[in-house]
């Protein structure tokens, strides 16, 4: 059922691109809004196009490591689409190949790990983007406060299960690379392509960590058994349970700052606590 005034196809429809940008894109086709990307990821044709969400900064790095990751045979990518006059965006839209896949299942998420390896090998000898020192959004301060690079915010400290993880902390020892920091509902599945790895969101930290929030981020959100983290941690070495403990961490401050009136600690809590004693707590 559609809202009155909104069209079929999505053009001229409200939070659709307009048409002076899919004219700069090159795109022809009617948009039609992307499900489960809340009427702001628009498809066209081949063309995908959704609102800048990056510094100018993050995203000419984006398409450049794309790029140089496009035709891997282990992994897939989509790098950004240029304007006719070579802009990478376009009255705040930016543009990006289209490519086919499924999201994942609950059951699908050893395959999104395997898919962030592969990507990750690629970019294992990228260098620290000067771009992650200026950013400043919620997940980027959430990030640096799970690894005690700032405080935890004192409404996030109080809260029972951030203290249980805080308590649990401790240092680890892992080399830290260009990650994908959300990859959990960034790959997409086809039964005879490459794993289709989307959205390249850069943090420096262990490989580990990735495969923590993937791990963390099914168990929480996304009905998966809390015995997925045991499994995991027996698949990735001794220095997991801590990288888990940071990516819960991570994911309940920023949670919090986004949402502090929901009741988090009961989603977190079977998370936390498996955590936990993986951690020795």
């Amino acid at each position: 059922m559609r809202a009155p005034g909104e069209s079929e196809t999505g053009r001229g429809a409200p939070g659709a691109p307009p048409p002076e940008v899919l004219t700069a894109f090159g795109v022809t086709a009617e948009p039609v809004p992307l499900r489960g990307g809340q009427r702001t990821v628009w498809r066209a044709g081949g063309t995908v196009l959704k609102p800048l969400d990056v510094s100018d900064e993050e995203l000419a790095w984006q398409a450049a490591v794309l790029t140089a990751v496009d035709g891997a045979r282990d992994v897939r990518v989509a790098p950004p689409v240029r304007a006719a006059d070579g802009r990478l965006a376009v009255g705040g839209w930016t543009a990006w190949r289209h490519e086919p896949g499924a999201p994942p299942t609950p059951g699908d998420y050893p395959a999104v790990v395997a898919a962030g390896r592969a990507l990750h090998r690629h970019l294992a000898d990228l260098p620290r983007p000067a771009f992650l020192d200026r950013r400043d959004h919620v997940w980027a301060r959430a990030d640096r406060a799970a690894w005690g690079e700032e405080p935890v915010p004192a409404t996030a400290a109080r809260l029972p299960h951030v203290q249980a993880l805080l308590a649990a902390r401790r240092p680890v020892d892992a080399p830290a690379q260009v990650v994908h920091g959300d990859l959990t509902d960034n790959v997409h599945l086809h039964p005879a392509r490459p794993p289709l790895v989307l959205d390249l969101t850069a943090y420096w930290r262990p490989v580990g960590w990735a495969t923590a929030v993937v791990a963390a981020d099914a168990v929480v959100f996304r009905g998966a058994p809390p015995g997925l983290l045991a499994r995991a941690a027996a698949a990735e070495g001794p220095a997991f349970p801590q990288l888990l403990v940071r990516a819960l961490l991570f994911r309940a401050v920023a949670d919090h700052l986004l949402a502090p009136g929901r009741a988090w600690a009961r989603w977190f809590a079977p998370a936390v606590r498996r955590a936990v004693d993986l951690a020795g707590g």
